[in-house]
């Protein structure tokens, strides 16, 4: 057994060598009556660092907060919540606040879309949200308005156009405007179908003289694209435009009873009926489609007579009625060639009167009425290839 050393006076302090213990003698034991090596120092529980670093923070409380915030998807926010205390508790993570704030208010949120959805508060909301989108689709231009668009160009995607006066230069001038139907978006070919076949009948209505617009001027329409048509956009336009983008248009090509007097308007409507009735011509010809070809002198048949009843029922001024008188007389002679071609035996019968029923349309006693009333006296120019089915898909359209 050992003994210990007497008591008496502490011996000072020494310092460790910063080498560390002598040679040769044991890491921690000192020599007898001198205190243990180095300075104390505390121990550190188990799972602790001697540094202080914060545990992480739970991610699914962060969702669940942000998602709190907004009230865009509450239900979402408010599993998150739940799922990050479980979390939290299980590892010992921080965001216990986080997950707690974001669940109450997703519950508020939940709570608040339940109620507008019994009360059909999230239904106007829509609608409203709706009408709002609708005002960045939808455009100011009406009819007879003329504008410029960002370019140019009468193809293609638009968001804007700006209204100019009519008598200077301008892109386009809007003639009349019709709504879509249905539920479901017809796609580019069928907006440009519908276009082809309302616009054209609502030109002939807004520009009566149909041989005073220039040659270059074509239909184009404003069209709802996929995206607006979402938005409640069912809107068609319809407007002139040059086919040169680089010339436009210059003065109004409006001519109807806004701008015509009476006895233009009188005129221009009997020849326009004919004339619509001319454009039904069948497509086959006589050989192959006789029966049709009948029917439609028949037609036209009944249409002049209609029209010379009401050319002879028009009162016309003294300068003019001889010019009007003689036309009337050539569409009699027109209409019993009609009628006879509607009797036509064979094609080549049917073309003897066909060709003589057309004898009148845009000839002399046309001309001279014409003039007679300040009207265009320059016959247009047809081209016999033409296709009014063709004008859209050859693009003459503006998406919106």
């Amino acid at each position: 057994m050992s003994i210990p050393p007497p008591p008496g006076p502490q011996q000072p302090y020494q310092a460790p060598d910063p080498y560390g213990p002598p040679s040769g003698q044991p890491y921690g034991q000192q020599p007898y009556g001198q205190p243990p090596y180095g300075p104390p120092y505390q121990t550190w529980g188990q799972g602790y660092s001697p540094y202080t670093r914060p545990s992480p923070v739970n991610g699914l409380a962060i969702a669940s907060l942000v998602l709190g915030l907004l009230c865009c998807i509450p239900a979402a926010g408010l599993v998150l919540g739940v799922i990050a205390l479980v979390q939290i508790r299980k590892k010992g993570q921080s965001g216990k606040g986080m997950a707690i704030a974001g669940s109450i208010l997703s519950s508020v949120g939940l709570a608040l879309w339940i109620l507008a959805l019994a009360t059909g508060g999230l239904s106007e909301m829509w609608e409203g949200f709706k009408e709002g989108a609708k005002e960045g689709t939808d455009f100011s231009v009406v009819k007879g308005q003329c504008f410029n668009t960002v370019g140019g160009s009468l193809e293609g995607l638009t968001y804007d156009v700006d209204e100019v006066p009519c008598a200077g230069e301008h892109d386009g001038e809007v003639f009349g405007e019709f709504r879509l139907t249905g539920s479901a978006f017809p796609g580019d070919g069928g907006v440009s179908v519908a276009a082809d076949e309302k616009c054209y009948p609502l030109q002939d209505a807004y520009a009566m003289d149909s041989w005073a617009l220039p040659e270059d001027v074509d239909v184009y329409y404003f069209g709802p694209t996929r995206t607006s048509w979402r938005l409640g956009d069912r809107e068609v336009t319809c407007i002139f435009g040059n086919t040169d983008e680089t010339a436009g248009l210059t003065g109004s090509l409006r001519a109807d009873e806004t701008t015509l007097d009476a006895d233009q308007v009188a005129l221009l409507k009997a020849l326009n009926t004919v004339d619509a009735t001319l454009y039904e011509e069948p497509e086959d010809y006589p050989e192959d489609d006789l029966p049709g070809y009948q029917v439609w002198s028949e037609d036209l048949r009944d249409v002049l007579g209609d029209q010379i009843e009401a050319l002879n029922a028009h009162s016309w001024p003294a300068d003019t009625e001889k010019s009007v008188s003689a036309l009337v007389k050539d569409m009699e002679g027109a209409q019993k060639e009609w009628a006879k071609a509607a009797v036509a035996d064979d094609p080549d019968a049917f073309y003897t009167h066909y060709d003589k029923g057309y004898a009148y349309v845009d000839g002399p006693t046309t001309v001279t009425a014409r003039e007679a009333l300040g009207l265009a006296s320059d016959p247009p120019s047809y081209d016999e290839d033409y296709d009014s089915g063709d004008s859209g898909s050859d693009g003459s359209e503006l998406d919106v």
